[in-house]
């Protein structure tokens, strides 16, 4: 209840931690996502996001995301964008019900940004995962309605250099990954990309193309995930972290991408179809 002599409430005023999801906790719980009751009935259908990727290069990480939400069988959206900055050195991608995932990374940015104005310095990477975690584990009651938010955290590690990767459960579960990594509907097709393509020591524009080239591996097999669009010009979101800070790839440079990757596809394809015509005695061109 605002103060009449138009005063901050008390607990604006009152020393707490530096968390500022906690803060919510104590003045005003329903603020939190996973302190909002469900109405009773069927939770209904919802715009889902979908495939993220991560992986690792000399000197950062790489994420990405495809720009398709689903409805049930319906395509909800062509453009949305799964891949954020969640501070200066870090990124978060998300997957599963899209409206409290992007209301979750909002929380965590602020989480972030009020953490460093109350005690003056950064999180340490490990502290943002951890924190994120907590997060998670209190929207566990709308996990269990059908309503998760499964993240994907990656960063660069100030304290120790190099990029990692977090993965996580809806219990609030917090794994560490290492090389690469990628959730959503699209995971088991992108990994298996990713497995085949990513090599160490790869250079920043290696691991970008990487990364899109899961994604398109996985939207060749999933129709949840949504390839890239040549007709419509819409690219992946794809962004890296280094000891420079978080970058977003513009979209001229992975146009660029994408059309190196449709090229080399396109002449494998006419490279098999022609041996394939010589050993039957024919051309299939």
């Amino acid at each position: 209840m605002a103060d009449p002599t138009g005063k901050f409430p008390r607990a604006f005023l009152t020393p707490g931690t530096a968390s500022f999801t906690d803060f919510l906790a104590a003045h005003d719980p329903t603020l939190l996502p996973g302190s909002r009751p469900l109405p009773a009935g069927t939770v209904p259908v919802t715009p889902h996001a979908t495939t993220i990727v991560a992986a690792t290069f000399d000197g950062g990480v790489v994420m990405a995301g495809d720009r398709r939400a689903t409805m049930g069988s319906m395509i909800a959206n062509r453009e949305i964008e799964k891949v954020f900055a969640a501070d200066d050195f870090s990124a978060v991608g998300i997957a599963g019900t899209a409206g409290l995932a992007i209301e979750l990374v909002r929380l965590f940015q602020l989480e972030l940004e009020h953490y460093e104005k109350i005690e003056g310095t950064l999180l340490s990477l490990d502290g943002k995962a951890n924190r994120l975690s907590t997060m998670i584990r209190g929207n566990l009651g709308l996990a269990m309605q059908g309503l998760a938010v499964i993240p994907l955290f990656a960063g660069y590690d100030l304290d120790d250099g190099g990029g990692r990767i977090f993965s996580y459960d809806v219990t609030g579960g917090r794994y560490e990954e290492y090389e690469h990594h990628s959730v959503g509907s699209g995971s088991v097709f992108a990994r298996g990309a990713l497995k085949k393509l990513w090599r160490p020591g790869m250079d920043a524009p290696a691991a970008v193309r990487v990364a899109v080239e899961s994604l398109v591996d996985a939207a060749d097999d999933d129709s949840a995930t949504g390839g890239p669009d040549t007709v419509r010009k819409i690219w992946p979101v794809v962004a890296t972290v280094t000891a420079g800070g978080f970058r977003r790839v513009p979209d001229a440079e992975l146009e660029a991408v994408v059309d190196a990757i449709a090229a080399e596809r396109i002449r494998e394809v006419r490279d098999a179809r022609a041996a394939h015509g010589k050993q039957h005695g024919g051309d299939l061109r």
